[in-house]
């Protein structure tokens, strides 16, 4: 009888690709579990999109976002995060909501009833209208959350809708068919209580709010009664900086600065990595959490020397190739003004409104600001995007984090101002370089607020798509998202999106692009770690 060689040992028993949140949870969770982890990320340092940088002398999110649904994970705990330095401060209210002409506000409050109160003080039908809403909203979101928190199995997915008695099950497939301005339309007739979750929801993932299939946007107010928001002190960062100091604490090992440009195969499966400098480092275990459509077209080729040893010729795995090839790919939408100011910002519409005792004493500046178009104007938006031209009164996320927060100032002890802008195209008609939008958008800003405040404008830089491709690894300015459907999801079609196991055995797959969705969440990175545990 002829002895088998035995296979080489592989240098680790698991590789991730990208040290944004999503890689360092799945990263975290594998190491905790005994399994020796390699962390692989191409910039500097951790955190991708959910990091905070250092620049014009301050400190600045990459994402504007607070964390809301990253607290509803067992991660924090498991993790041991506070441990290791996270701490959150909460706003409350959370949001501003206004638009372009100066109407009055409304607030956005964790308590339903004081977000009730705040809207009937100046549109009573439209806060019993909320009220409706969220009679129906409720049984949506919570559902939405228990499944996208729950282990992405079928039978486990079809338990916890059997355990509700199909309370919300169908209403939420009802939603999920319909559009995001469908849905709210039902509720609401005034654009004032629409289009801020069209602001939060269609607009932030880049798609149009009568796209059907947008609807769940319209569960998230009741999704943030439900889960407190809170910002971790010392700015965004420090989530992923403290996921990153768990993971080392329990023994992985972290390389930045290291960029993968290529998948290693052998006999039929994924084995590894191979790095832009050459090296080869090889695991019978690897996710990547960049986006699926890269990472099929691109990373998941047939060895040249040895076709039969290259990736599964399976058609599920043909399919997950040949979909990813023919895919156009995405284009960044989004752009972000990072600001040193002296003074902090107040609208005229929040200081001439009858809502300023609902703060209960905090400062109005400790919450996000959100400036919606009309409906209309943001229809127009959608069309300028495609020719590369910008809206004149685009959508406006703003917020000063260091309000709430006084370790975000500047070193010369000043406020820093986030300004977010959607949408603007990553093919801007006249490009980037010398473009004056980023100038129009402060100014479009600056006629909601007291007057002459741009002279406290210390200092500014601009994110624009280019600089998030050129920055921060992301193709043409693009972040992923997954889309799928609730159906979708409970049937496990796109497998390796919702399921977080590729066609191809030893690759895995996380991140924006997959089961739930974009956002600082973290449950994709969760999900992917519990997929290659069982694998493992």
């Amino acid at each position: 009888m002829t002895r088998a060689t035995p296979a080489p040992a592989a240098d680790f028993d698991a590789i991730v690709v990208g040290a944004g949140h999503n890689g360092l949870v799945c990263a975290a969770y594998l190491a905790r579990a005994g399994v020796k982890t390699l962390l692989i990320e191409g910039r500097d340092t951790v955190g991708g999109c959910a990091s905070t940088v250092s620049d014009l002398g301050a400190r600045f999110n990459i994402c504007s976002c607070d964390h809301a649904l990253v607290r509803l994970m067992p991660l924090i705990t498991d993790l041991d995060l506070a441990t290791h330095g996270l701490r959150y401060l909460e706003a409350d209210p959370s949001s501003v909501y206004l638009d372009h002409d100066g109407n009055p506000p409304w607030l956005f409050f964790h308590d339903s009833e004081l977000t009730i109160e705040s809207i009937g003080r100046n549109r009573p039908s439209q806060a019993r209208a909320y009220r409706r809403y969220l009679k129906d909203a409720f049984s949506v979101a919570e559902l939405t959350l228990e499944t996208a928190v729950g282990q992405a199995s079928t039978p486990q997915m079809l338990a916890r809708v059997m355990a509700r008695r199909g309370r919300g099950g169908m209403r939420l497939m009802q939603w999920a068919r319909s559009s995001a301005l469908e849905v709210l339309s039902r509720y609401f007739d005034d654009e004032a209580l629409i289009m801020p979750a069209v602001s939060n929801g269609p607009t932030v993932w880049g798609i149009a709010p009568d796209a059907p299939g947008s609807g769940l946007a319209a569960a998230q107010y009741a999704a943030r009664h439900l889960v407190k928001t809170g910002r971790p002190v010392g700015g965004s960062g420090a989530l992923t900086d403290a996921l990153a100091a768990s993971f080392k604490a329990s023994g992985g090992e972290l390389r930045c600065s290291s960029t993968v440009d290529g998948l290693l195969t052998a006999d039929r499966r994924v084995c590894g990595v191979r790095l832009a400098d050459g090296t080869e480092i090889t695991a019978p275990a690897v996710t990547v959490t960049c986006d699926p459509v890269i990472v099929a077209a691109q990373w998941l080729k047939p060895s040249a020397d040895a076709p039969a040893r290259g990736v599964s010729r399976s058609w599920r795995a043909r399919r997950f190739v040949e979909r990813a090839r023919v895919a156009t790919p995405g284009d960044g939408y989004q752009s972000k003004i990072d600001a040193v100011v002296s003074e902090v910002p107040r609208y005229r519409a929040l200081q001439n409104s009858n809502l300023l005792d609902l703060f209960d004493g905090r400062d109005p500046a400790e919450s996000n600001y959100v400036i919606s178009p009309t409906v209309a104007e943001l229809a127009e938006a959608h069309r300028l995007r495609a020719a590369g031209r910008i809206a004149k009164r685009p959508t406006l996320l703003a917020n000063v984090p260091s309000v709430l927060d006084p370790s975000m100032c500047s070193s010369d002890g000043h406020h820093v101002l986030s300004l977010e802008t959607l949408f603007t195209p990553y093919h801007l008609k006249g490009g980037w370089e010398h473009s004056s939008e980023p100038d129009r958008w402060l100014k479009v800003w600056s006629n909601l607020l007291e007057p002459d405040y741009l002279e406290s404008l210390r200092r500014y830089r601009t994110m624009t798509p280019e600089r998030y491709e050129s920055e921060f690894f992301l193709p043409r300015g693009y972040t992923p998202s997954y889309r799928g459907s609730p159906l979708s999801t409970l049937l496990g079609h796109r497998h390796e999106l919702s399921r977080h196991r590729a066609p191809v055995p030893g690759l895995f797959m996380s991140g924006a692009g997959t089961f739930p969705g974009a956002g600082v969440w973290g449950a994709s990175g969760w999900h992917a770690a519990n997929a290659v545990l069982r694998s493992l």
